[in-house]
């Protein structure tokens, strides 16, 4: 075999098997989760007052548009867009990003716990938005008191139709490995396609754990701040529970084995070893000596 010939053999492996360096394989510790939420925000568009109140202030285009609240301020509807988004909080706990389309990133580690409280939240959203159904057509008969005027039975949907305007879904996928791009466009534009997302893949693992890192900083700054001073904060126990949640999630969200991520956990694991709020509260020295380790953290890691 000439040289030419070795080297184009070469060439040819290398675009058929293309060599992605440093770049960690999640596949099998962590998954993508999507969850969707949608509500009935129940207001309504009046281009008929909208008209009125430009004829009234004398504009020359349309300056702004009237919306009217159908039934928002009805408690039972309330409660439903308040839960969706403790549901919504939740979800953005317990995952970290992935990428702009909504997918994020759930450990194998926290999959259990997340699977069990989210279907939790959807049973009992479920519940509250058939609560409200049940009470709807009294929330009609209070409205028309309500709106005056400006009621029009026509602006209400069925209970069929509003059933359809709340949504719970939750879905699962894996992550792709980078070399499983397999698509029929000739090994040259196979490599750069894999050569892409493997920039896609790294991009988005750090982006995930950047938020891991930026919520421990943040729970770990907050409580320097309140254990800040000669006198006694008040604070609230998730000061400290924070911070102690920010250690699981330290653990279970590091699918690649992490180095810094792991002593991050043990070191803020020893600094609040045995650290209870009501100590806290009640031992200046503990309180100040708790800051300067806290303080200590925030300097050792590139956060």
């Amino acid at each position: 075999m000439n040289d030419l010939t070795h080297v184009s053999h070469n060439v040819m492996r290398n675009l058929t098997n293309p060599v992605v360096h440093n770049v960690p394989t999640i596949s099998s510790s962590a998954m993508l989760v999507e969850l969707n939420i949608s509500v009935w925000t129940g207001r309504k568009f009046d281009k008929n007052v909208s008209a009125e109140i430009d004829v009234q202030k004398q504009t020359t285009t349309r300056a702004g548009n009237y919306h009217k609240n159908l039934i928002a301020d009805e408690p039972h509807f309330q409660a439903i867009g308040k839960y969706a988004g403790n549901a919504r909080t939740y979800h953005y706990y317990a995952t970290m990003p992935w990428s702009d389309s909504g997918l994020r990133l759930l450990t194998t580690p926290m999959y259990f716990d997340y699977q069990k409280h989210i279907t939790g939240l959807e049973q009992e959203f479920r519940q509250l938005v058939a609560t409200a159904l049940a009470d709807y057509d009294n929330m009609i008969a209070r409205a028309q008191i309500k709106l005056g005027a400006l009621f029009n039975i026509e602006d209400y949907p069925s209970k069929d139709e509003i059933a359809n305007k709340y949504k719970f879904s939750v879905k699962y996928c894996p992550v792709p490995d980078v070399g499983d791009f397999r698509v029929d466009v000739g090994n040259e534009a196979q490599a750069q396609l894999k050569e892409s997302y493997a920039q896609f893949y790294q991009d988005n693992l750090a982006q995930a754990y950047q938020d891991v890192w930026d919520r421990t900083y943040d729970a770990l700054s907050n409580m320097s701040a309140k254990l800040a001073g000669d006198k006694k904060q008040i604070f609230r126990d998730t000061l400290v529970t924070n911070v102690q949640d920010m250690i699981d999630l330290l653990d279970k969200f590091n699918v690649t084995d992490d180095a810094k991520m792991r002593q991050a956990k043990v070191k803020i694991e020893n600094a609040l070893l045995g650290i209870t709020p009501d100590a806290l509260r009640e031992d200046d020295d503990l309180r100040l000596d708790t800051k300067a380790k806290v303080d200590a953290l925030m300097k050792e890691f590139s956060w």
